[in-house]
């Protein structure tokens, strides 16, 4: 199973909370998490993209930074870890993002992915002029479906002339190509997205369920798995875990019940305002059901509390969901929480043993 970090390029994170850590993001604050995962060998990072913040007293999201130019400067300071940014598609014209892409393989030497997203909360796009109207709910896979075909056709053959209902190309060119695949992960939990996912994507983005409870994605790694299977293609779930780690399951569920009092409500409301505009396509990964009051402080993604045996022996249980291909994990506080980690907890999960046996073999 690989290991990602979700890095924090919005500030606080991922806890909509006053009580939690708070911080705004910054190049160097994300070189060091990435450094840092680089040096404990995890296997990924991906950044999102967030155009517009939710609000509240914690100003929640309303500090974010680019993601691809971030990633850029993250391939030059790195050698190893594979990088992924998010392209917000409505924004970015396939040809630009492709060779966008292009750039960042360059520098990256080969270790650069994407994240594609359609876009689900309006006012991020409606505040520049740039929303293309309501029915986007229900057109968006076919729209990113076209996007994605531009794309592979220019990093393959430095060529395109696509001609679809959203994007025409002219005799595109576009080169140098890029020296390695790029992969794609999607995000889709709706039908149509899981349904994009299977038919283009390497990777699904879903979310992780309750409080330890490991394996509740299954089910969707299940349902990825078959409409995959029926098309003839292999595509892994990636899952969404927050880790809150302490060296005793009472300190790491004492940090959880404080970020939890402290839930900013006011950017929760204006999430699941924007979150039910969306009526004819089905939820999505970015659309969450705010009113779980047991973990709506963190998206209610996944969350993992406990001691660091306890989060290892949970991470290692993610490992044996069939079709589960990597975890992507957030933390309360990034530095402590990647050096908590590396330390601590992935020394003890079986799943990340070849890691460890390589590390030794290199001090040795």
């Amino acid at each position: 199973m690989d290991v990602g970090i979700f890095i924090p390029i919005g500030n606080n994170g991922w806890l909509i909370s006053s009580t939690s850590p708070q911080y705004k993001p910054s190049f160097d604050l994300n070189k060091e998490i990435v450094q840092k995962a680089e040096h404990y060998g995890l296997d990924f990072a991906l950044s999102m993209i967030k155009l517009r913040g939710f609000g509240g007293k914690t100003e929640f999201w309303d500090y974010n930074l680019e993601s691809f130019t971030l990633m850029a400067g993250l391939a030059a300071v790195t050698q190893k870890i594979k990088l992924y940014a998010t392209a917000a598609t409505l924004v970015m014209p396939p040809a630009i993002m492709a060779r966008m892409t292009t750039t960042i393989d360059s520098i990256s030497h080969g270790r650069f992915g994407v994240n594609l997203i359609t876009g689900w909360q309006r006012p991020e796009y409606s505040q520049m002029g740039m929303w293309p109207g309501d029915e986007f709910f229900s057109n968006r896979y076919e729209y990113l479906a076209e996007y994605i075909q531009v794309c592979k056709e220019l990093w393959s053959t430095g060529r395109s002339d696509f001609k679809g209902e959203h994007f025409q190309m002219d005799d595109c060119h576009m080169l140098p190509k890029p020296q390695a695949d790029i992969p794609i992960i999607c995000a889709g939990q709706s039908a149509a997205g899981m349904e994009f996912s299977a038919q283009h994507a390497n990777y699904n983005f879903c979310f992780g369920k309750g409080l330890n409870t490991p394996t509740a994605f299954a089910p969707t790694a299940q349902r990825l798995k078959q409409v995959a299977d029926n098309i003839g293609r292999k595509v892994g779930s990636v899952v969404l875990i927050m880790v809150i780690a302490d060296e005793t399951d009472e300190l790491a569920m004492a940090k959880w019940e404080r970020y939890k009092a402290g839930k900013d409500q006011d950017a929760l409301d204006w999430m699941t305002t924007q979150g039910a505009v969306d009526k004819k396509s089905g939820k999505d990964t970015n659309v969450r059901d705010m009113t779980d009051p047991t973990s709506a402080v963190n998206l209610n993604m996944g969350t993992l509390v406990g001691s660091f045996a306890s989060v290892a022996a949970m991470l290692d249980e993610i490992d044996t969901v069939e079709g589960c291909e990597g975890v992507l994990l957030t933390f309360d506080d990034f530095i402590q929480g990647m050096d908590d980690y590396g330390q601590k907890i992935q020394p003890l999960m079986k799943s990340r043993q070849h890691i460890i046996a390589s590390k030794c073999e290199q001090v040795a």
